[in-house]
């Protein structure tokens, strides 16, 4: 029996897995700031998630940018458990809604306990104190991680029914993609949202130029499905947020808002560690330009966290100098592993350690008053 386990791990290692290679076209410089005081007023909280992004997914990001990320100017992290009430393995639908709501649920659901009654994210929580709250993502406004904070469904796949959710979220900046699923072009009941939105009081843009002046409520919905991909939209991923930030902050009150790197997500699950890398040089970016507004405003608390991983990575061959990955995938699909946080600003040295993800939505729960 031994001898036969032997044989077969030796056969194991005679097969090199095909790697694939990768350098970024630009690399960037990183942002500094000065952090604002642990016990200054908590005012704002700014969750921003990199679905399907792994410790796995940053550390090729940090080679491709020469060795520096804007996450390195986090002073607190921690690791965040990812699995649900029905499998160890979650989706985003069940793993954002225990960010969004500080309660672990079953697979496939969003902004619904595993018993199929509603939950209620963050951002309810804030709007009924007074505060202002936003979204903005790369994803089409169907995909599971907004949902988890804007709607209720038992089944993530329900789209018809999430999107008309949105109409009544009460939600005063929507940014992301998706036409095609607010009209009939993905509709079946002959409803169209985009309509039912504008009469509901939003302000409707339908192109980056509108998004920039519009006031709130508004919800942008910049492209039919998901936006362009990272390498083909420019700065339109971070002129929503700071548009965002801009609106958002103009309340009396604070305000609380949800900004995810949709895509990297899409592409790890297509194993194109080109395209995933691109999104994630890019939320890593966007997380430059938040960081800078809140170490300048001094009462904003940042939160980064993933969902889950995916695509079950790994970094085994590259050159730092040259900015040069060699990965491998062993799945198309999502995996276990515990995913990083990070915290900065007022109230960050309440984080880290090792979490549960709803125990991580509870923490920032507690910072919203």
């Amino acid at each position: 029996m031994f001898a036969s386990a032997f044989v077969l791990l030796c056969s194991c290692k005679e097969k090199e897995p095909e790697l694939q290679y990768y350098q970024s076209p630009r690399t960037y410089d990183v942002v500094s700031f000065v952090e604002p005081p642990q016990d200054a007023e908590v005012r704002n909280v700014i969750i921003m998630i990199g679905d399907g992004m792994g410790l796995e997914q940053v550390s090729c990001a940090w080679v491709l940018n020469h060795g520096k990320l804007n996450f390195d100017n986090f002073p607190v992290v921690g690791l965040s458990r990812t699995w649900c009430t029905d499998a160890l393995i979650t989706d985003s639908g069940a793993g954002g809604t225990a960010i969004a709501a500080g309660q672990k649920t079953a697979y496939n659901h969003v902004g619904t306990a595993a018993d199929t009654t509603d939950l209620y994210s963050v951002l309810v929580k804030a709007r009924e104190l007074g505060k202002k709250t936003g979204v903005a993502v790369t994803c089409h406004f169907a995909d599971a991680t907004p949902c988890d904070f804007c709607c209720h469904n038992e089944y993530r796949y329900n789209q018809e029914d999430l999107i008309a959710d949105y109409v009544d979220c009460g939600v005063d900046y929507l940014a992301g993609g998706g036409t095609d699923w607010f009209t009939s072009v993905r509709r079946t009941d002959g409803r169209n949202i985009i309509e039912e939105m504008a009469s509901a009081g939003y302000n409707v843009a339908l192109t980056e130029e509108e998004l920039l002046v519009a006031e709130l409520p508004v919800i942008g919905i910049l492209s039919p499905d998901n936006l362009p991909v990272a390498g083909e939209r420019g700065d339109l991923f971070r002129n929503m947020v700071s548009r965002g930030l801009d609106l958002l902050s103009k309340g009396d009150n604070g305000f609380v808002m949800m900004i995810e790197g949709s895509c990297i997500d899409d592409w790890l699950h297509g194993n194109r560690i080109d395209l995933a890398m691109e999104e994630l040089l890019d939320f890593d970016r966007t997380i430059g330009d938040v960081l800078e507004w809140a170490a300048a405003d001094g009462h904003t608390l940042v939160v980064v966290t993933a969902d889950h991983a995916t695509g079950s990575l790994t970094l085994q061959d590259g050159n730092l100098e040259e900015g040069l990955i060699g990965v491998h995938f062993a799945s198309e699909g999502h995996n276990g592993i515990a995913v990083p946080f990070y915290a900065f600003g007022p109230g960050s040295r309440a984080f880290g350690g090792i979490r549960e993800n709803e125990d991580f939505g509870k923490l920032i729960d507690s910072f919203v008053k």
